[in-house]
């Protein structure tokens, strides 16, 4: 049985003083009856203070990014022996600003996913068409890539430490989300192919997660899906009422 993920990215937002402030806020306001886990993934910067600040709680600390070499002249980056050193044991991969602003294309995501991958940690790795491609009716096709060619080399063990976060790139900080119709259609979808690739065991005990534009006013519809297993939190994981509504909602 899969069990409900919620994670909140917070991407460029909060500096030490609003970390230390919403998580005091968050673990205050958690409901302590919820079985799902949850995840914050503030900038690398505080990174440390979170880990610290939620050691005795049921929150993870995630990263948002990584490099995939395990050290060297890489001005700026962030190595996986960098993010343990920290407590951190989770890692985001192949979020959509990521690859329109950063260039990572799937070759250098298979490097990273196979870098997090020997350091045991866990990955939320994105996957998610644009609005073009769902406009001309190749947003299967785009997702089917995305999952070839960055996580198809894996064998069948190294899954246990991928979580799929599927979101569509036009209901990202838009505004728009995918009815909840939509969401199961592409999660289905993507179960289909795990099963195709790997078999149907794998496919469904993989954790996919539904991100794009989810508040408190939709979360409970999209995670009632079936194969929608909780979801990657953008601008509603910066507000604590928000994100614990979010969190009771699954």
């Amino acid at each position: 049985m899969r069990h409900k993920i919620v994670a909140g990215n917070w991407k460029m937002h909060k500096d030490l003083n609003e970390t230390t402030s919403f998580l005091n806020e968050l673990i205050e306001k958690l409901p302590s009856d919820k079985e799902v886990e949850i995840m914050v993934a503030p900038p690398f910067t505080n990174l440390l203070i979170a880990s610290k600040h939620l050691e005795d709680t049921n929150i993870s600390v995630v990263a948002q990014n990584m490099h995939q070499a395990e050290g060297g002249a890489f001005t700026g980056e962030i190595s996986a022996n960098m993010l343990e050193s920290v407590g951190v044991q989770i890692v985001i991969l192949g979020h959509s600003e990521r690859r329109h602003y950063f260039g990572e294309n799937s070759s250098v995501l298979a490097s990273k996913v196979d870098t997090a991958i020997r350091h045991n940690m866990r990955i939320i790795f994105c996957i998610g068409e644009e609005l073009k491609d769902r406009q001309n009716k190749q947003y299967k096709n785009v997702i089917f890539y995305q999952l070839k060619d960055a996580l198809y080399h894996l064998p069948k063990s190294a899954w246990k430490h991928i979580v799929l976060a599927y979101e569509p790139v036009w209901a990202i900080g838009t505004g728009e989300t995918a009815t909840p119709q939509q969401a199961q259609e592409m999660h289905q979808y993507i179960r289909e192919q795990l099963a195709y690739q790997y078999d149907d065991e794998l496919a469904q005990t993989v954790q996919i997660l539904y991100g794009g534009s989810v508040k408190p006013s939709n979360a409970e519809e999209i995670f009632s899906q079936p194969d929608v297993d909780g979801g990657l939190i953008g601008g509603a994981a910066l507000v604590a009422d928000d994100f614990v509504k979010i969190i009771e909602a699954v």
